[in-house]
């Protein structure tokens, strides 16, 4: 048993204040990843599905005006046979991706996806990969404004990028991940360097043959970027954060600041 004096937390003066649990950030970013592929395909089958009545119906309205001269101006038995083929070969070709080619390539790539899924997707590769880092990284900058917000809230003020940075590496980065930034690089104009040996995140992955493990740890890297972005953003910094790692648990985060 230790003796020792305890730490006390960030704000000592608050007495609701706490640590931030790692072992809820740990499940939550286990979680987080696949959820974000699932929602996003989710959302884009759901904009497809609304969609659809609207485009059938605008091509009922373009029927030419000479199908319509049997019957008193109604549609014969003829044009309304081959109008419905029409629009149902349409249908099936979108939604077997024959038409334009883009579900079937998201489904040859969906075998290397970290949210997995059923494979048939409206969305390729790039676009999926996108869409997902605007969500997560979105969520991470609201996490990144709240813990700034309520652990700088007793600190003056930083006049300096560099002051902030610094408070990033140190104080933040042992509030979320247990463990200070290893190193700290800058060129003096505004770009900064954060590398972590051992990132948190990335230390339970396992470590696949053929680089696949670094491919699909990528994505756990996103919300860690909107938490870097929006820590800044809460100290009156604009800047854009890009992460990636090479060899896991490694990971190397890139910060350009933007002038005010």
């Amino acid at each position: 048993m230790s003796f020792d004096q305890p730490v006390p937390p960030f704000n000592a003066g608050d007495p609701s204040a706490s640590f931030l649990s790692t072992s809820c950030l740990d499940f939550l970013l286990i979680e987080l990843v696949p959820m974000a592929y699932r929602v996003t395909n989710e959302v884009e089958e759901q904009a497809a599905a609304s969609a659809s009545p609207s485009s059938s119906s605008s091509s009922s309205s373009s029927v030419p005006a000479s199908a319509k001269q049997s019957s008193g101006g109604d549609l014969s038995n003829s044009a309304v046979v081959a109008e419905a083929g029409g629009r149902s070969r349409s249908a099936t070709s979108a939604a077997t991706g024959t038409g334009t080619g883009r579900a079937g390539s998201g489904i040859g790539a969906g075998g290397s996806r970290v949210g997995g899924g059923s494979g048939s997707r409206l969305l390729d590769e790039d676009e999926e990969r996108d869409a997902v880092f605007f969500r997560l990284e979105a969520l991470g900058y609201r996490v990144g404004m709240g813990l700034v917000e309520r652990f700088s809230r007793d600190r003056p003020r930083f006049h300096d990028a560099l002051d902030a940075i610094k408070f990033v590496c140190k104080d933040l980065w042992m509030l979320v991940f247990r463990k200070q930034v290893d190193n700290l690089k800058t060129n003096h104009r505004g770009v900064y360097v954060l590398t972590d040996n051992a990132f948190r995140p990335l230390s339970r992955m396992s470590a696949e043959t053929g680089g696949q493990a670094v491919v699909r740890a990528q994505p756990f890297l996103w919300f860690p970027c909107g938490i870097l972005r929006g820590a800044l953003a809460a100290m009156g910094i604009s800047a854009t954060v890009q992460g990636e790692t090479n060899e896991l648990p490694g990971a190397v985060f890139q910060i350009k600041t933007k002038a005010l």
